[in-house]
């Protein structure tokens, strides 16, 4: 069993859009890093294909979905939708679908809403399928229930519609290669969430972003290593929840609803190398990040770990 210490984490934020406030805030949010498990358990995807009754898209090199009616809307940072589109190349958009294959850097501060599992030049037509469901009973909801409660302990949830996009064993264009990997979008109890699940990811020297971006960028997050073709193969063992190859974030509300600036937090680590390792602290500055952006934050802050303080419980 891993020991667990508490460390108050004394931390420099550079905020770019706002005056900063000195505020402490306390969260117990106990940070994914990667430095445990080095597998993806076949458990983390949830179902899909043929046998889930899975909607597929065509077989056609940057392609998309037609316009998917949403049987619950879904909200995006302030922002309501009741359609969406499933990209070929690796990502979803609500108001129009793209071929869009050269991924967008984010922030991009451009004019819509994107959430992106893994967008990059896909080629579905020579290899692999994309593929969809959505839910509003049955056992992927009570899954998807029992996920959020439990990466969200704070919360009391139920999970009423979950949106399940796919994209197993797709090929990089003219890359004879096989990557997986899924997003869900998960709402109920006035809450949203997005989930992203990775499996085997190639490795490719085409541009590649994975996080989400809004429209003109007032709310967005790059998953750390995506924007690198060389390294995104780690995204079977990275994470924001210590649940490796998976990404987790709330999306229902942006972050002008909360207008503190929060300077300083006290956090709950499960190893004292989160902090002293360069990789597991840039995950740990990541989730960090997502924190402090629900609770008001602007997206576009920069953290700086200052010193820490390890006390045993």
């Amino acid at each position: 069993m891993r020991r667990l210490y508490h460390l108050l984490v004394f931390m420099s934020v550079l905020s770019l859009s706002r005056t900063q406030i000195a505020v402490t805030e306390f969260f117990t949010t106990v940070v994914g890093t990667t430095t445990e498990a080095t597998t993806v358990l076949p458990g983390s995807f949830y179902s899909f294909g043929s046998a889930a009754g899975d909607l597929f898209n065509p077989a056609v090199d940057d392609g998309s979905s037609s316009v998917i009616p949403l049987l619950s809307p879904f909200q995006y940072f302030g922002l309501t939708y009741q359609q969406i589109y499933v990209n070929n190349n690796g990502f979803l958009t609500f108001n129009q679908p793209s071929s869009q294959n050269a991924p967008d850097s984010f922030p991009a501060n451009g004019s819509q809403d994107i959430i992106a599992g893994l967008w990059t030049n896909i080629d579905n037509s020579a290899t692999g399928v994309v593929s969809y469901n959505q839910y509003t009973s049955g056992s992927v909801l009570t899954r998807a229930t029992q996920d959020i409660n439990h990466f969200f302990s704070n919360l009391t949830f139920t999970a009423s519609w979950a949106f399940v996009a796919t994209w197993d064993k797709v090929a990089y264009f003219n890359m004879n290669t096989e990557t997986s990997f899924q997003v869900v979008l998960i709402s109920g109890s006035g809450y949203s969430f997005i989930l992203m699940n990775y499996g085997d990811v190639a490795a490719t020297g085409y541009p590649v972003q994975a996080g989400f971006d809004t429209a003109y960028s007032t709310d967005y997050f790059v998953i750390s290593g995506s924007n690198s073709g060389s390294s995104i193969s780690d995204l079977k063992t990275s994470s924001n929840v210590n649940d490796p190859g998976r990404w987790v974030f709330r999306v229902d509300t942006g972050s002008n609803t909360n207008k503190n600036n929060i300077v300083g937090l006290q956090g709950k680590l499960a190893s004292f190398l989160d902090l002293t390792d360069s990789g597991s602290m840039q995950i740990v500055l990541q989730q960090i990040q997502q924190e402090l952006v629900k609770k008001g934050l602007p997206s576009d802050i920069k953290l700086n770990i200052k010193k820490v303080e390890k006390m045993l419980p």
